[in-house]
Order: structure tokens, then sequence, then C-alpha cells
């Protein structure tokens, strides 16, 4: 390849961005409205745009960004993670468009993506596995009656999607139709596919993975084991490799398990095989992800392999670097930083960064894709940075991150750092001899944290016009940030209705996804209400007392923070 086209944004693009240009090959950035004055769109050798409107429109056109391929000269792609990454029929556009994939073949990721299939893939190797459908399922009806053969709690999962998103768990049975139906809506707007299946859900379970490559030449290699217990809301907020407290029978099955699966597939390239640990010692299949994941640093830095140079020298037809396992050199943690406050149950924080300064030195790695003055949009994931920290020990990396973390300042929008701070002195996380987190901890027993300062969501937009040039009208798009609008401050963007204690206020800047009541209904205190989605994620709006619901806003409309929705009468 000479000139590589990444289809995503952020962190991601420059990541694979700085690969491209270790490996030798130009770049080739996209970027909607809203990402115009984003970092990747100016460090790679060429930029286009996608023009504006939500991920549908954008990141998720496989059309336009085909074109896009090909009027930038680019011989292949690269599609990073979420948005298409794991979608077949990306994939074969590229294929068919006589471009190179970087990545595994359609007919695998189809197979591996649809999490149903890969099931099967699964038990076929003799992988471990729970109960679950043997499809996806139809409606809520189906998912209700699931769980009453199989009991609870149970997970329903977009059957076509990963990293959390689409993903409920259901510990009542009355829960079960809802969350199917909002794990259907999140798949949808996250994966542009809906269709979700379930399976037994198990309790406090730790979550374990093994970073797999592949190449053309039969090549199968597992670099390691990563732990990623630490999540919320599904969604991983602190990684490490190699898995802590594991016994070295349990990591042997975890790397035949991941093998066998890849291989009996025909994978190639990087991907990940994902396990449940419960607390009993039993090891389940999860998923595969067929594509980069975000945790990838922390095996880079302790294999010294450089896993996305590996796509795409995989990609060029080369033979991975390795052909057994690296020995582990030392100990590495990630950590998200997500713009989110988790002393408001890590709600999304949209808006401008205006002060940021990551920490730096011996063993600290920053992947990033913003810095002071950069706009976080409501329209896509949270996540700001990774901040990656590497010991020659668990003990000693503990001690490395504790230091990283307070070193690092972010102002402008709230972020997780109160939390990574909270966590790395925890004890039940940096035990010298056990592991006591699991994968819905932070929910069950965190202690929590006073909510961050409250900050106004802010985005850059382009103002599109047209001009002539001789003769022939061009059109243009410059940043909002170059001009001088007499905007009305957010107060008075606000609904005509002055906010009392009976009103219903949105927790989140968003879209309002759905009313879960309706107008002139009765409601009762802490009966959810409403959804709003930002950043990809359903966030619940719940009744503060109880009364007669009049409803303002219509669903679909964008709600700023605090912007009155209903009152209670």
């Amino acid at each position: 390849m000479k000139k590589l086209l990444i289809a995503n944004r952020g962190e991601i693009a420059i990541r694979i961005i700085r690969a491209a240009k270790d490996y030798g090959v130009n770049s080739v950035a996209i970027y909607s409205d809203v990402d115009a004055s984003s970092l990747h769109v100016e460090l790679a050798d060429e930029a286009y745009g996608l023009g504006p409107g939500r991920p549908a429109d954008t990141y998720l056109n496989i059309q336009k960004i085909v074109e896009i391929a090909k009027r930038a000269g680019a011989d292949a792609v690269h599609p990073g993670y979420g948005f298409l990454s794991e979608r077949a029929e990306f994939a074969q556009a590229v294929l068919d468009a006589g471009l190179a994939w970087v990545g595994p073949s359609p007919d695998v990721i189809r197979a591996l993506g649809d999490k149903v299939e890969a099931r099967h893939i699964a038990q076929a190797v003799g992988a471990p596995l729970v109960k679950g459908t043997p499809g996806p399922l139809a409606n809520a009806r189906e998912a209700v009656e699931f769980a009453k053969e199989v009991g609870l709690p149970l997970a329903i999962k977009a059957a076509f999607g990963g990293g959390g998103r689409g993903m409920k768990v259901a510990h009542k049975l009355e829960d079960v139709g809802q969350l199917f139906e909002s794990a259907v809506r999140e798949a949808t707007e996250a994966f542009g596919r809906g269709e979700c299946y379930a399976e037994q859900f198990l309790e406090q379970p730790r979550h374990i993975e093994a970073q797999v490559i592949a190449d053309t030449h039969g090549n199968t290699v597992v670099l390691g084991t990563r732990d990623c217990s630490l999540q919320r809301r599904n969604q991983k907020l602190v990684e490490e490799a190699p898995a802590p407290f594991i016994t070295e029978e349990q990591r042997a099955a975890i790397h035949k398990a991941s093998r066998d699966i890849c291989r009996h597939a025909g994978y190639v390239g990087a991907g990940t095989v994902e396990f449940l640990l419960s607390q009993n010692g039993t090891i389940s299949f999860l998923e595969v992800n067929t594509r980069l994941q975000v945790e990838h640093p922390v095996t880079e830095v302790t294999t010294g392999i450089d896993i996305v140079v590996e796509q795409l020298r995989i990609a060029d037809g080369l033979p991975v670097s390795v052909l057994e396992t690296p020995a582990v050199r030392g100990h590495a943690f990630e950590f998200r930083i997500n713009a989110e406050d988790p002393g408001r149950g890590f709600l999304p924080t949209p808006g401008r960064i205006e002060k940021f300064r990551a920490p730096s030195g011996p063993g600290v790695r920053l992947d990033t894709g913003v810095e002071s003055g950069s706009t976080i949009p409501g329209l896509y994931d949270s996540m700001m940075a990774k901040l990656i920290v590497f010991g020659e020990t668990r003990e000693k990396a503990v001690k490395r991150a504790r230091r990283a973390l307070a070193e690092f300042r972010i102002e402008g929008v709230a972020s997780v750092l109160p939390f990574h701070r909270a966590v790395m002195d925890e004890p039940k996380f940096n035990g010298d001899d056990s592991f006591g987190v699991y994968t819905n901890w932070i929910e069950k027993e965190f202690k929590g944290l006073p909510p961050a300062e409250r900050v106004d969501a802010t985005e850059d937009q382009l103002v599109r016009c047209a001009i002539e040039i001789d003769g022939k009208l061009h059109r243009l798009g410059i940043p909002s940030a170059l001009f001088s609008f007499n905007k009305p401050s957010v107060d008075a963007l606000v609904l005509e209705h002055e906010q009392t204690d009976n009103s219903v206020v949105s927790p989140i800047p968003g879209t309002l996804q759905q009313w879960l009541v309706e107008d002139g209904m009765a409601v009762f205190e802490g009966e959810p209400i409403a959804l709003v989605e930002a950043m990809k994620m359903e966030t619940e709006v719940v009744a503060k007392l109880s009364g007669v619901i009049k409803i303002h806003a219509k669903v679909g409309s964008v709600v700023g923070l605090g912007e009155i929705m209903a009152v209670i009468e």
C-alpha cells in the first residue's frame, strides 16, 4: 500500500496515522463538520470532508467514504474501531472498489461479528459457553419468554456490535421488554443494525480477553491476555496486561480457545477474543471483536509489538513478526480519559476543553485526539484520550499510575480523572494477592465521588456558503469560530417555561430519544419517564415527584443540559 484512508476520527485516527508514517505510508483523514478543527485532520497528509449530520450521514456512510477513498487515490482503508469497523458490507465495498482492506475478510467479519454465529464457532472448537438464544430475538415478547426459560439475570446484546453498545442486563422480569427495546435502539444508532440476542449473565464476573494476530500464511499468534473488568454501563474504563490473578491453567485455556476459534474461522488480521471469568473460576466465551481494540496499547508496551503496524503488514501480504506468544515484559495499565462526570453517574459532558495538560516521564504514554481548545461533540463517543502506564511489576505500575494521574489536568469539561485517581487507591483493585473488581463493581460497590462543576455544552460547526470563481460555483465550509455571531446565551435557548421544582429537565445535552409515558398520564416519583441519547449512550430521566405530566419537548428534538422537557403538576 502507498496511501491509507482512515475511516474514523479522534485518537484512533491519530494512532493509525502515526503507524502509517512509521510504516512509510501516506494517510488520508475524513471528518464531519463538527470535526473540521480536530487534531486528526491536521496530522494526516490529506483530509476530506463528510459534510454535516449525525453519524449515519457521515462516519457510517459507506458510499460516501468509498467515494472519498477513490477520489483521494488511496489504495487501502483502515476502519479503526467503532463505526464501520465490524461491518462486513463496508469491507466488501472497499474490496469491490479495488482497495485493500485492513482487517479480516467480509465472510469472517460476518461470521464472528454475528455474536450468535460466533457462539456456534466457539461450540465447534469446544470453548466454554453459558446458555443463549439460538439466534436474534424477534421482539421484546421473545426476550421475556427466554428470560422465563433460563432465569435471571439476563444479558441482552447487539448481535452485530461490541464495546458494550447495545448491551443491557435485566435483573427483574418486568424490565426485560423495555431493556430489549433500549438495546435495539442503541445498537441501531451505534452500528446501523438493531438485531439483539440474549444469554445468561454471570454475576460479578471478570472480563478477560486475548489479543490475536493472524496472517495469510497460516500463522495465528496469541500475543497475551488483558483484564478489562473495571467498567461502567458495560463499557471499559481501565484495562491492564497481562491479566492478573489468574492461574497458568486458566491463561493456557484462554490462549488455546482464542487460537482455535480464530483458526476455525479463518481469521486474518488483529482481533480480540473475549471471555467472562466467574467468581468460582468458570470461564465462558463472550465474543470476538473483529477489529483493533481500544486497549491494544497495554499489549503493545508489554510485548514490544506494534499491533497497528502488524495490521498493515498483514494487509500487504507479509507474515506476522512473531510466530509464538512473546514473553511478557512488565505490567501496563490503560485509563480511558472520557468526558464524563463520575459524580453524576458518568453522564457525558460534551463541550470545549479549556486546558489539557497531560503527564509524561518514564513509563508514560498518551494516545489522544484532543488538546487545549478542542471541542468534544455530543454526537460521538466521549473518549478524549488514553493514558498508558508501564512498570516492571504490577505494584510499580500502580505507583507510577498514581503519579501520572495526579499530573493530568483537564479543565472546561468534566472528566473521569477523579474516578481513576480514586480507584488506584482502592484495595480491591490494587491488592497484592487478590482482585475484587468485577464488571459491574462500579454500580454495585464504588463509594462514589462529588459531582463536577456544571459546564455549558459547545460544538464547533462549519458555516456553509457558496462562492463563484471564474464562473464556477464552489461550496465552502468555514469553522464557526472564525465568525463573530451575536448568539443568545445558553439560558436564553431553554424553553419558554421557567424551571421550577416540578420541571422535568434533561440531565445531559443530547437528543430526546423517547418518552416512556404519554402526555397527561399520572406518573410516580422514581418512575422512568424519558430517554435522552448523547455520545451514543442512552440516559434515563426519572420523575422526581408524583403527579400528572405535561410534555413540552418532542421526540427527536435536541435538548440542552437542564433544558425543560416537561412539567409534573
